[in-house]
């Protein structure tokens, strides 16, 4: 494998940021420091910022099933370019990703096609807990519940399950957390309001402040009574912060919780102007959520900053509100939206680094990723934050082709990005015959 040596970079890792030069072999990050000039390949950074690769613990990537809306090679392609060096993808392809033969095709297909490093959630659903339960923790990022029905229809309703797995599950259970019931209650009382021709703007009430409290009240309940690890996803209201505490270490909590980058950047003031483009689950929420989801992030009660990343067909997203799909593709521009907020002095960079690359390494325990350490694997990131990208159809790399975000000016460009010790993006060019790899856990 070749040599990689990055100079006169700026370094931000654990809660630092120094020059330095750092040298990369065999895939790992050999030296940090002074290192000479022997190597294949010789980056000045030119006091440019060196992040460790952003890990995404939430996307979908469609395939197989549904790669008319994306594939594990485009979203990755997208992801790379971004910054995002390493995801973990989410069991709603089809078919469901329900038994660990289904789990296993999407692995043999990402390591063909992705060149981005990877992990695939195991699905639960109200009749596989056997095969839920044969799931590795050592090589599996997680399991994954639908406590709400969402893209998909793999809704876990049975509270003699849920209280089974929460009870036996191995490892990590990340959960999807808004109750069905209300929220099918609120969409048949506003399906009476406003009929076949409701505006997107009622997706907040639709699914509401209510649904993701209960939701995600009754996870913590079960795995406190249980001791379950347990990582609720997207949080998207400021009702549910109190579920979630900042006392202890983030390796040592026991329920950790996300946020996804669409929740800090819109509210629902949003959908007059952008419609069922933002419509998401759960909802980008009223005005007032934001800023307290922002409070929450910096003290440290939400853990890890991810996209959902979730395309859809442009076609699909023009359909009425009742029939459009939720979901909006993210995965490319995260972590330049959070530049723009450290530019706008919402964050640090080294805060930043902490909540997309750190935390997830951390909350997952993933082997020997989500740092810039010498002996670590060479995931890393270069960004230019003198530079401004515009996000616009030209350089949109998801399979379906649009953004909520286009026409937006963000802070920071990504001219390199490392995967594995190889240099998969640079200045705009992929070397097409990067692979990632599968990740490996420490539990």
């Amino acid at each position: 494998m070749s040599t990689i040596l990055i100079r006169n970079a700026r370094l931000v890792n654990e809660g630092t940021v120094r020059e330095t030069d750092v040298f990369c072999k065999d895939g790992l990050i050999e030296k940090i420091g002074s290192a000479g000039t022997g190597a294949d390949t010789v980056i000045d950074a030119q006091g440019r910022y060196l992040l460790p690769g952003v890990i995404d613990d939430q996307v979908h990537f469609r395939e197989p099933g549904l790669t008319h809306k994306a594939t594990i090679r485009t979203e990755a392609r997208a992801a790379v370019a971004g910054g995002v060096t390493t995801f973990m993808e989410m069991p709603n392809t089809v078919p469901n990703a329900l038994t660990q033969e289904l789990l296993a095709q999407k692995y043999d297909i990402a390591a063909q096609t992705s060149p981005a490093n990877y992990s695939f959630f195991m699905g639960v659903s109200n009749d596989n807990l056997e095969e839920v339960l044969k799931t590795d923790p050592r090589t599996v990022c997680g399991i994954k519940i639908f406590m709400g029905s969402s893209t998909g229809n793999m809704l876990v309703d049975n509270t003699n399950v849920l209280e089974e797995v929460f009870r036996q599950s191995p490892m990590l259970i990340a959960t999807h957390c808004e109750d069905e019931a209300t929220v099918r209650a609120d969409a048949a009382r506003y399906r009476q309001e406003y009929g076949e021709n409701a505006p997107a703007r009622i997706h907040p009430l639709v699914r509401s402040e209510e649904a993701c409290l209960k939701s995600s009240t009754l996870a913590v309940a079960l795995a406190k009574k249980h001791n379950t690890r347990l990582h609720i996803l997207h949080i998207s209201t400021a009702d549910e912060l109190a579920l979630f505490r900042n006392d202890v270490p983030l390796k040592e909590k026991r329920i950790t919780a996300e946020v996804c980058v669409h929740h800090l950047w819109f509210d629902a003031d949003d959908y007059d102007r952008l419609g069922n483009r933002i419509k998401c689950n759960p909802a980008i929420k009223a005005p007032h959520h934001k800023p307290q989801l922002w409070e929450a992030l910096l003290d440290d009660r939400l853990d890890i900053v991810a996209t959902d990343h979730a395309p859809h067909t442009w076609e699909e997203k023009q359909q009425p509100y009742w029939q459009a799909p939720s979901g909006l593709p993210l995965v490319q521009h995260s972590l330049l939206l959070m530049l723009e907020n450290v530019y706008r002095g919402k964050l640090t960079i080294e805060k930043l680094v902490e909540k997309m690359c750190h935390a997830p390494a951390d909350c997952f325990q993933i082997d020997r990723r989500g740092y810039a350490r010498e002996g670590y694997w060479a995931d890393l990131v270069l960004v230019d934050t003198a530079r401004t990208t515009t996000v616009a159809k030209e350089n949109i790399l998801y399979k379906c082709g649009w953004s909520p975000l286009e026409g937006t000016g963000l802070h920071g460009a990504v001219t390199h990005t490392i995967v594995s010790g190889r240099l998969a993006w640079e200045n705009g060019r992929f070397d097409e015959s990067v692979k990632g790899r599968r990740l490996e856990f420490n539990r």
